[in-house]
C-alpha cells in the first residue's frame, strides 16, 4: 500500500497519534473486506482471529439475552470491532453483520507479536481502546445484570402486592353493598317492638360473637352439612330469605345453639329482621378484618422495600441489624420462595452485634446468594440462614440442598462472566457484584459444597 493510503488512515481520529510508518506497516500485513447490507461479519461461537477496522459503512453486533439477539453495539468508520493484541477473547460473544455497504481493514492476530515489538505507538492505541471496551462492555453487562435483578424482585413484589390489594378492592366493595342495604334494614329494625332488655341481649349476643369469631377451617363437606341444619331451622320458622344467612352464619362459627339462643330471646318474633342484623354486624366485622390484614400486608410490604433499599437514609456507612436486612431480602424474593415451596430456616445469635456497612450495598449480596441458593435447591427444598458474631467479625452464611457445585468450576464461580445458569437466566456478574462489595467493605468470602449442601459464608468486620 502507499503513503498517501497510510496518511488517510492517520486522518482517522482514532490513528491520529500513529506515525506514518506504524500505520504503513499495518496496512502491509493487513487485507480488505467488503460486506454489503445484511451480510455477516462473525457469528457467536466462532474463533475469534481478526481485528476489524472500519473503514467505511456501518456494523451492528448483537447479543443473545433471553434467548433473542440484542443490539449492543455500533462501529461506524474509524472504529474497530473483533480481536486485539493482549485480549483474552477466544471465540466471539455474539454476531456481527453490516448494515450498509461497508469497507473493513482486516488484520489477522498472528501480525499481533510483530505488532507489539516494533509498533509501539499503534499499539498503545489499541491496547488503551481495548481498555475502555472492557469498562464500557463491563459497566453495561453490571447494570444489565441489576436490572435483572430488580426485575425478578419488581415481579416478585408485584405479585405479593396484587394478593392483598384485590382483597382490599373485593372487601370495600363488599362493604360498600352492605351500607347500601343499611337505609332499608334500619327501617325494619325501628318497627320492630323490642323491649330494652330484648335489645341489650341481642346486642350483647352480637357482639360477644364477633369477639369470638374465627373463620371456619372445616371442610366444604362439613359446611355443607352445617348449612343444611341451620337451612332447616330457618325454613321451619319461614324466614324469608334463609340461604345467604346460612352461609354468614357457617362462615362466622354461629350454630344451631346460637340461633335457638337468639330465638328464646325475641320469644320467637321478629327472626327475619333480628338475624339480619346479626349477619350483617357479622358481616361487616369480617369485611372490615379483611382490609386491616391485607393492609396490614401491604405496610409490611412496603417497610420491606425500604428497608431493603434503604431509601429514606444517607448512602454512608452506617450501623445494621443483619436480621432485619436478610429478612426484608427474604420478602423481596418471597415470590421465588413459594413457588419453589422453599423451606427457610433462619439462626441467629442472640448477641449478634450491629455492623456497619454500605447497607444497599449488602442486601445486593443478600439478594445474589439467596437467589442463586433458591435457584439452586430443588421444590420443597431448604435454605438455611445462620449469623453469628465471631472474634472482631460477624459471621452470615447461608446453605442449600442443592446438587452442588462442581469441583472442577469451582474457582471460576467469582469470575466475571462465568454462569452455570441457562441462557437469559443470568449474565455471570451477580457472584462478581458480591465479591466486590465484600472487598469494598474490608470483608471476607468463602465457599464449601459437597452434593446436598452449598455454603457460602461472608464475614463482616466489627
Amino acid at each position: 500500500m502507499k503513503t498517501t493510503e497510510a496518511a488517510e488512515l492517520q486522518d482517522l481520529a482514532l490513528f491520529k497519534q500513529v506515525p506514518l510508518e506504524q500505520l504503513s506497516w499495518m496496512l502491509e500485513h493487513a487485507t480488505f473486506l467488503e460486506l454489503m447490507p445484511g451480510q455477516t461479519l462473525f457469528q457467536k461461537g466462532e474463533p475469534a482471529e481478526n481485528m476489524y477496522v472500519v473503514l467505511e459503512g456501518q456494523i451492528d453486533v448483537r447479543l443473545e439475552e433471553s434467548g433473542l439477539l440484542k443490539q449492543v453495539f455500533t462501529f461506524h468508520k474509524g472504529e474497530i470491532t473483533g480481536v486485539m493484541p493482549f485480549s483474552r477473547l477466544t471465540h466471539t460473544k455474539g454476531v456481527g453483520q453490516a448494515v450498509k455497504p461497508t469497507l473493513l481493514l482486516v488484520l489477522h492476530k498472528s501480525n499481533f507479536p510483530e505488532l507489539e515489538r516494533n509498533n509501539p505507538d499503534l499499539l498503545q492505541v489499541l491496547v488503551s481502546l481495548m481498555a475502555d471496551r472492557v469498562r464500557d462492555f463491563t459497566q453495561m453487562q453490571q447494570f444489565n445484570e441489576k436490572l435483572l435483578a430488580l426485575g425478578k424482585l419488581s415481579a416478585g413484589l408485584a405479585h405479593e402486592l396484587n394478593n392483598p390489594s384485590a382483597a382490599i378492592v373485593r372487601s370495600s366493595a363488599e362493604l360498600l353493598r352492605i351500607h347500601h342495604n343499611v337505609p332499608q334494614k334500619f327501617k325494619r329494625v325501628m318497627m320492630m317492638h323490642l323491649t330494652p332488655e330484648q335489645v341489650d341481649q341481642v346486642v350483647e349476643f352480637t357482639f360477644a360473637k364477633i369477639q369470638s369469631c374465627k373463620l371456619s377451617t372445616h371442610t366444604m363437606l362439613e359446611k355443607s352439612r352445617q348449612e343444611d341444619e341451620l337451612l332447616e331451622w330457618m325454613e321451619d320458622r319461614q324466614l324469608e330469605d334463609p340461604y345467604p344467612l346460612a352461609d354468614i352464619f357457617v362462615e362466622t362459627g354461629l350454630d344451631l345453639d346460637d340461633l335457638n339462643l337468639v330465638e328464646k330471646i325475641l320469644d320467637g318474633k321478629h327472626l327475619d329482621e333480628v338475624l339480619e342484623w346479626v349477619a350483617n354486624a357479622l358481616t361487616t366485622e369480617r369485611v372490615i378484618n379483611d382490609i386491616q390484614v391485607a393492609s396490614k400486608r401491604i405496610f409490611d410490604l412496603v417497610s420491606a422495600v425500604k428497608t431493603y433499599s434503604h431509601m429514606d437514609q444517607a448512602q454512608d456507612k452506617q450501623p445494621v441489624t443483619l436480621p432485619k436486612e436478610i429478612q426484608s431480602t427474604l420478602t423481596m424474593l418471597g415470590h421465588k420462595l413459594k413457588e419453589k415451596r422453599i423451606q427457610v430456616q433462619e439462626t441467629y445469635a442472640p448477641d449478634l452485634p450491629k455492623v456497619t456497612v454500605y447497607a444497599g450495598e449488602l442486601n445486593q449480596v443478600w439478594t445474589n446468594l439467596l437467589d442463586n441458593a433458591i435457584d439452586a435447591a430443588p421444590d420443597q427444598g431448604t435454605v438455611e440462614i445462620k449469623a453469628w458474631p465471631e472474634g472482631k467479625t460477624v459471621k452470615v452464611s447461608i446453605t442449600d440442598n442443592g446438587t452442588g457445585i462442581a469441583p472442577d468450576i469451582m474457582g471460576r464461580i467469582f469470575d466475571p462472566f462465568f454462569t452455570t445458569k441457562p441462557m437469559g437466566k443470568g449474565s455471570g456478574l451477580g457472584l462478581d457484584i458480591v465479591r466486590k462489595i465484600i472487598q469494598h467493605h474490608g470483608a471476607e468470602i468463602f465457599v464449601t459444597s459437597v452434593p446436598g449442601q452449598t455454603t457460602f459464608t461472608v464475614q463482616l468486620p466489627l
